[in-house]
């Protein structure tokens, strides 16, 4: 019998032998046995005579599909994934099905519903004529019969129950048949004129259509990129090709979506968490069957096969979000950039600010670089400012000074977005009596408050409990808690101005199926003027009516021990004063801070983040950083502090004792404690490996990777590797 190679979801860097009696084609999925358990794997290819000479050999039990999951391109992309990201290959192919597929769930759609009418059209017509809800799904059944999923909308169980009561329609089971007729149910809406820059830069990108090239689409909020998504994803869509787009958030996907719907008028395959599994698998069967041609996702969607692939669209690529931070921990902006290559299709890299390292590619012409250094239409871009809140006054974390010019731009009907990056009520509780600060024992961080749940809790772990009424050091009732979150905020803003609503967005209030988008709906409902928010706040949202955005504490960055926290924080400044003047009345921004002086708010202030991020390169390249050099850390945990250290000490020395046999240069820094050392009972440190050349830092990965497994003291802790890191928390 033929002898196969498996890739099994277990962490050895490794596949495994198993004959077969039937021939199996690469990328398929099987059942087989492993360690006296029963195991899901993919068939990886035939092995040769001498892999398996001399070896017993266990049988594959069961075949779980009648065709490939993966193509041989999306295989060999998988096997690039695993040696480039240096993890385990059955892992990533695991990784990069939906959920529903890495169990033994079949992976073809079953039998559909279909409804069609039961009379002839003149009998429908007539049976419909007082129920205009039934008499539009009759009109739309006149045409033949369409799957009940695709009428939903229309098909209602009050209106399926009574055509079906008359007769009208009948409801059958049919073999399901890929629809491949996406094409005709396109519906373009009118577009708007294009000004100067986007005309550029659509007719540089479909004249790429059907090559390879990667393209960054630097455009300043508020220009009109998605405009230009729209007007080169049309030409792809009529050439009968596929897109796929992935936005950062599950926040943008429903107005994405809209958007796109809106324009085009034809279905639309979304993923993302919010899915279930079941939903999410039948996008990935649309797309791999070719009856979709648009699919907009999450960071995940990136893996989702296409049939006839045109373009691939990263919006806001720069967002942290897009970099997986367990398992697996691939960049999809990356990612996308070696399919696209495969696929022999162009990238675009959407953002007002871009990451450094797609900035760098594009200033080197690797990649080509279209700017947009205009608002679309009359809008004009924000002003930006500093107030220097030292010996000021604060109320709720805000400036006397700053509520004032609140309290300006809230009289001449507009909005006010007030951002703060702490949820909660108070990032500590503490007592005025004796110094105590209430600390979660697993993280050794201070517990937030949350007043309106009547707890602390730790946002690191999770863990919770109860407020207490009196300190549990010195027993006395004299418990507060430091400093503001955002809870606390939107109870100051009802006290400063009871006469304005005030609207909170952070994760608390937005919990639950499709409360983000409902939450972000009432902000342009005029009763809201008062806007309060985290993060989700700055991610592309489309606020009109806003025109003043006040930044409470713009300094927790500038201290950080993460070389990247002055990016990040232009980048955020940035993308929030975006939300002002989005239409016509101008906008502004203010940032509060205690160190009005520093260069780095001087010069996104006074320059821009372009400007910012040009000389930000040029600090990398002199300080030998990233995307100057290349890097991968090393990290370990453990509940005793001294195991992680140890562990990494050893994987220290052997790659001395490689560099000694080797002309590779490589800079080792470590064992360190991570940035936060302790988290869910567990003691972090992590090893940096960096080098100018990512062939020598992948050389001298493999190798160590694959002794360490066997290292006694590698069964002490949990450790990773983490190719290109992008957090060092």
């Amino acid at each position: 019998m033929p002898v196969y190679q498996i890739a099994l979801p277990v962490p050895k860097r490794q596949t495994y032998m198993y004959t077969s009696d039937q021939c199996l084609h690469d990328g398929v999925r099987v059942q087989v046995p492993f360690a006296g358990r029963s195991l899901i794997g993919i068939v990886m290819g035939q092995a040769s005579d001498t892999e398996h000479r001399d070896i017993t050999l266990k049988n594959v039990d069961r075949v779980l599909d009648t065709r490939p999951l993966f193509t041989p391109l999306m295989l060999s992309l998988c096997q690039w994934l695993s040696q480039y990201y240096q993890h385990p290959i059955g892992d990533v192919l695991f990784t990069c099905l939906p959920a529903a597929l890495r169990k033994d769930n079949p992976s073809e759609p079953g039998p559909v519903e279909v409804v069609s009418l039961a009379v002839d059209i003149d009998t429908a017509r007539q049976q419909t004529a007082r129920a205009p809800k039934q008499r539009t799904l009759v009109e739309m059944l006149s045409q033949g019969g369409r799957r009940v999923q695709d009428v939903r909308d229309l098909l209602t169980s009050a209106i399926k129950r009574a055509m079906l009561d008359k007769a009208i329609i009948k409801v059958e089971s049919q073999p399901y048949t890929p629809e491949q007729d996406w094409q005709a149910n396109l519906r373009l809406g009118e577009k708007p004129h294009a000004n100067a820059e986007q005309a550029l830069a659509i007719s540089a990108i479909t004249s790429q259509l059907g090559r390879f090239g990667v393209f960054l689409l630097e455009g300043v909020t508020g220009s009109g990129k998605t405009e230009v998504y729209l007007q080169a994803i049309e030409e792809v869509l009529l050439q009968g090709q596929q897109v796929l787009v992935l936005v950062p958030e599950i926040g943008l996907t429903p107005q994405t979506v809209l958007r796109f719907s809106q324009r085009f008028g034809s279905r639309i395959g979304v993923l993302h968490s919010g899915l279930s599994d079941n939903e999410r698998l039948r996008v990935w069967q649309q797309s791999r069957d070719g009856e979709i041609g648009l699919i907009i996702g999450t960071r995940s969607a990136i893996f989702t096969p296409m049939q006839t692939p045109g373009l691939i669209i990263v919006d806001e690529e720069h967002d942290l979000s897009y970099k997986q931070q367990d398992g697996l921990r691939y960049h999809a902006r990356d990612y996308a950039a070696k399919r696209a290559k495969q696929e022999n299709i162009p990238l675009v890299l959407g953002s007002a600010t871009p990451s450094l390292e797609t900035l760098q590619n594009a200033l080197s012409n690797r990649y080509q670089h279209l700017i947009l250094s205009h608002r679309a239409g009359n809008a004009r871009p924000p002003t930006q400012h500093l107030m220097d809140i030292r010996e000021q006054p604060l109320r709720v974390g805000i400036a006397a000074g700053m509520t004032q010019r609140i309290r300006q731009h809230l009289e001449r009907g507009n909005q006010v977005l007030l951002f703060i990056n702490r949820r909660g009520y108070a990032p500590a509780y503490v007592c005025h009596q004796c110094g105590h600060v209430e600390s979660c024992r697993r993280c050794d961080k201070p517990y937030t408050v949350h007043r309106q749940l009547n707890k602390l809790q730790c946002h690191h772990c999770a863990s919770a409990r109860p407020i207490p009424k009196t300190c549990n050091q010195c027993h006395q009732d004299a418990m507060f808690g430091v400093g503001v979150g955002t809870e606390q905020l939107e109870q100051g803003l009802n006290t400063l101005f009871p006469e304005r609503k005030v609207l909170r967005l952070d994760s608390d209030t937005v919990k639950g199926k499709g409360k983000l988008s409902s939450q972000l709906d009432k902000v342009n409902q005029p009763e809201y003027q008062l806007l309060v928010g985290t993060q989700i706040l700055s991610k592309g949202h489309h606020f009109p009516r806003v025109t003043l955005v006040v930044v409470l504490d713009a300094d927790g960055a500038l201290f950080s021990g993460d070389f990247r926290a002055s990016e990040h924080l232009a980048q955020l400044v940035t993308q929030l004063a975006g939300r002002a003047g989005r239409a016509e009345q101008p906008g502004e921004m203010w940032l509060q801070t205690h160190n009005p002086g520093h260069p780095l708010l001087q010069d996104l202030t006074n320059n821009g983040y372009q400007h910012f991020a040009r000389y930000a390169l040029l600090e990398r390249k002199h300080a030998h950083l990233p995307p100057f050099t290349y890097q991968a850390l090393l990290r370990a945990e453990a509940t005793h502090a001294s195991l992680p250290h140890a562990f990494l000490s050893r994987c220290r020395e052997m790659l001395n004792e490689m560099l000694q046999s080797s002309a590779a240069s490589l800079q080792i820094i470590g064992p360190l404690p991570s940035l936060m050392e302790k988290r869910q009972g567990k003691y972090r440190m992590q090893l940096l490996l960096q080098s100018s050349q990512r062939s020598t830092l992948h050389r001298l990965l493999s190798p160590l990777l694959l002794q360490l497994e066997n290292v006694p003291e590698a069964r002490k802790v949990r450790w990773s590797v983490d190719v290109d890191p992008q957090d060092f928390t």
